[in-house]
């Protein structure tokens, strides 16, 4: 006997489900097919862990991101992005990457003190260090807390370099020490634009500031000299990659003076999570985008591959690449970032006592 599938699409969340655990034994499993269990996944509130980690500067020491050297003040990130790479390590803290990683977030309050010790460390030498590698430290719950605000107080008062990648305008609160940074050449801000399309980012980045709102902070930054890049990414192809150009020219209009972008890659758990939510969200376009994807990734949707899985590889990937190369010479043939000043290092924060 057939049953019609659920297709209801989720609205105000990303993620269209929990994904299992793969470090957990038990699972949540519906028992009627008929759908009669579905209000399990209901829109609850967002709850928030606290840890305590014994460091906070992670490296990397991929082939794709070598000696990228990052904080994240918190796991887990209310903006809901479907795609984001980072719902896999929600699962090391108990948590499914799907729901879970949208509405149950860790937070590390004592990420300044860790910072510190880190910059006091014998014969430490400035190195960048990105806010944030993984999750977005602009999130909502940062109005509140200010832990990357604090972040960047000791980034200015060390005066070491720092690199920032965001989508949220809370950054704005912060463009008084953000200024005081770029005076120095201590800092850069990758703004991350996905998609012009308001009804596309509601259903794929669903809490998350509008693309407009978006474009008004690069031109906010800009104004004070604050060197903005636009991150034209993840390309999902056959869903915005049409759009690269004119997301590079609106950037480079309000004042970004330059563009990166990633293919999609859709690794552990991220696959099932995405293939269920394009189905509901785009059931016309699915089959296509799901296959362009593949043809970017060696005919896969999880693709570990070194290179590849930030690249892609194939026609469709090539053709991507040539769209966005074309974009960048139009629009951004005499601009590029100015280089970070690695030489204003103060040893101690110029001072024995702790801010914290």
């Amino acid at each position: 006997m057939l049953h019609e599938l659920n297709t209801d699409f989720f609205k105000g969340r990303g993620a269209q489900q929990n994904t299992h655990n793969k470090f957990l034994k038990n699972k949540y499993v519906s028992e009627h097919i008929e759908g009669l269990d579905i209000p399990f996944i209901e829109n609850s509130n967002t709850r928030f862990f606290e840890e305590s980690p014994k460091k906070i500067v992670s490296e990397s020491n991929s082939p794709d991101l070598a000696h990228m050297f990052s904080i994240n003040p918190y796991q887990g990130c209310e903006h809901g992005c479907v795609y984001c790479y980072a719902r896999n390590s929600h699962e090391y803290y108990g948590f499914s990457a799907g729901l879970d990683f949208e509405r149950n977030i860790v937070v590390k309050r004592n990420a300044p003190v860790l910072l510190e010790q880190y910059f006091n460390k014998k014969n430490y030498n400035p190195v960048c260090i990105m806010l944030s590698g993984n999750t977005d430290c602009y999130q909502p719950i940062e109005r509140q807390l200010k832990i990357t605000r604090s972040l960047l107080q000791l980034f200015l008062r060390y005066r070491n370099p720092v690199s920032i990648i965001t989508k949220n305008n809370i950054i704005l609160r912060d463009i008084d020490i953000l200024t005081e940074l770029a005076s120095l050449g201590l800092v850069h801000v990758n703004l991350s634009i996905t998609t012009l399309d308001e009804q596309l980012r509601q259903k794929l980045e669903p809490r998350t500031v509008t693309a407009s709102g978006r474009l008004s902070v690069i031109e906010k930054l800009a104004e004070k000299g604050i060197p903005v890049r636009v991150m034209t990414a993840p390309i999902i192809p056959g869903l915005n990659s049409n759009e690269i150009p004119a997301i590079v020219e609106a950037a480079v209009n309000r004042g970004a003076l330059d563009a990166a972008f990633t293919i999609v890659r859709l690794n552990g758990s991220i696959a099932e999570l995405f293939t269920d939510w394009i189905i509901k969200a785009f059931p016309n376009k699915a089959d296509k985008v799901l296959n362009m994807i593949r043809s970017c990734h060696d005919g896969e949707l999880n693709d570990s591959k070194f290179g590849r899985r930030i690249a892609g590889d194939g026609k469709v990937a090539e053709s991507i690449h040539q769209l966005f190369k074309m974009a960048s010479n139009k629009f951004l043939a005499d601009k590029k970032m100015p280089p970070m000043n690695y030489n204003l290092f103060v040893p101690k924060g110029g001072r024995q006592t702790t801010l914290f």
